[in-house]
C-alpha cells in the first residue's frame, strides 16, 4: 500500500498538533507556514510542549511556503486545511494546484458548515467535513503548547458512506501517530456537535471576560455557556440533526479537562485586536436563529457587546 502525501495548510494550534504527531510517527507530512514560525520550524524542526505531561517533543518536520511548495513539484493525496475561517479565501488556490484527481481536501475548521462550502469551490476534488478536539497555541515560533491529552480528529463524507479507501487510509495513519482519528458516517452531527462546544466557549468567554476556570464552577459565566449550548441544541433540533446526547453535559466534561488559565483562539484574538472567526462563532448562529425560527437571547446578547467591542 502506498503511503500518502500529506499538506497541511495552517501550522498553529491545529495543524501544528496533526503534523507534529504524524511526522513523529514517520508520515510524510509538510506544514504550510509563513513569518517567524517558519523559519524556526525549518532552522530548528517543532517542539511540541505536552502541559499535561511537563515534557515536550522535539520533532523533525517539512516545512515551507506556499510558493516553494508548488514550486518543488509537489501533489499531495491528502490535504488537511487548518486556516481561521476568514483565511479560507486565500488557500483557495493553493489547494487547486497542490491537489491531483484524487486528493481528498479534509477541513479541520472551527465554523460550522465550512466542508460543503468549499465543496462548492473545489468541484473536482473530494471534499470532506473534519472537525478536532484540540487545545493547543503557538507558544513562540517553532513552538505549540498543547494544554491537554485530548486529540480526537473525526471527519467524513456527507454523504454518509465509510468505504471511501483514501479515507480509510487517513483514519489508520491518524490513529497510528497517536491521535484519535474517526472516520464517521454522520459528520455533519459530530461537526455540530464540536460547533455546540467551541462556540459557545469562544462567544460566553467574550461575553464574560472568562476563562475555562470560570466556566468549571458556578456562576454567571457557567450559565452563560450553557445557555448557548442549549441554542444551538434547539438549532441542531430545527436543522433535523439528532445530536444523540445532552451536550451542556458532554460539554462541561471537556471543559473541566482543561487547564483554568484556557481561552479560545478567537477570545485572543478579539482581545488583542486581531482579526477574528466572531462572524462564523458568533453572527452565524444569530442568523441561523432567524433563518430556522429559534431564539438565540444569549448569542444575540453576545453579537451587541462584541459589536460594541470591536467597533471601538
Amino acid at each position: 500500500m502506498k503511503e500518502e502525501k500529506y499538506l497541511i495548510i495552517g501550522a498553529g494550534g491545529t495543524g501544528g498538533v496533526i503534523g507534529a504527531y504524524m511526522a513523529q510517527a514517520g508520515r510524510d507530512v509538510t506544514l504550510i507556514a509563513r513569518g517567524e514560525h517558519l523559519r524556526a520550524l525549518a532552522e530548528n524542526g517543532l517542539r511540541l510542549e505536552r502541559m499535561w505531561k511537563n515534557d515536550s517533543l522535539n520533532i523533525s518536520i517539512s516545512a515551507c511556503t506556499e510558493e516553494e511548495y508548488l514550486g518543488s513539484g509537489a501533489r499531495a493525496d491528502v490535504i488537511f486545511v487548518c486556516v481561521k475561517s476568514y483565511s479560507l479565501a486565500e488557500v483557495l488556490p493553493l489547494i487547486g494546484r497542490a491537489a491531483h484527481c484524487d486528493t481528498v481536501v479534509i477541513p479541520i475548521l472551527n465554523v460550522y458548515g465550512t466542508g460543503g462550502k468549499l465543496q462548492e469551490e473545489l468541484s473536482a476534488l473530494t471534499v470532506t467535513d473534519g472537525c478536532i478536539y484540540v487545545s493547543a497555541n503557538i507558544k513562540e515560533p517553532g513552538v505549540i503548547a498543547q494544554h491537554g491529552k485530548i486529540c480526537r480528529l473525526l471527519f467524513g463524507r456527507r454523504d454518509h458512506r465509510t468505504d471511501d479507501r483514501r479515507l480509510q487510509a487517513v483514519r489508520d495513519d491518524l490513529q497510528a501517530s497517536g491521535i484519535d482519528g474517526i472516520y464517521t458516517d454522520n459528520i455533519q452531527r459530530e461537526a455540530l456537535k464540536k460547533f455546540s462546544y467551541v462556540s459557545p466557549a469562544g462567544a460566553a468567554g467574550l461575553y464574560c471576560d472568562a476563562t475555562a476556570g470560570d466556566f468549571q464552577q458556578e456562576g454567571p459565566a457557567r450559565e452563560m455557556f450553557i445557555a448557548m449550548v442549549r441554542e444551538i441544541e434547539a438549532l441542531a433540533g430545527a436543522m433535523g440533526i439528532d445530536l444523540g446526547e445532552d451536550m451542556v453535559e458532554a460539554n462541561l466534561r471537556i471543559m473541566k479537562g482543561l487547564p483554568p488559565e484556557t481561552t479560545t483562539s478567537m477570545q485572543r484574538d478579539v482581545c488583542q485586536g486581531r482579526q477574528s472567526e466572531a462572524d462564523g462563532l458568533v453572527y452565524e448562529v444569530v442568523r441561523l436563529g432567524h433563518r430556522y425560527g429559534v431564539p438565540v437571547p444569549a448569542y444575540e446578547k453576545a453579537a451587541v457587546r462584541l459589536r460594541e467591542r470591536t467597533d471601538q
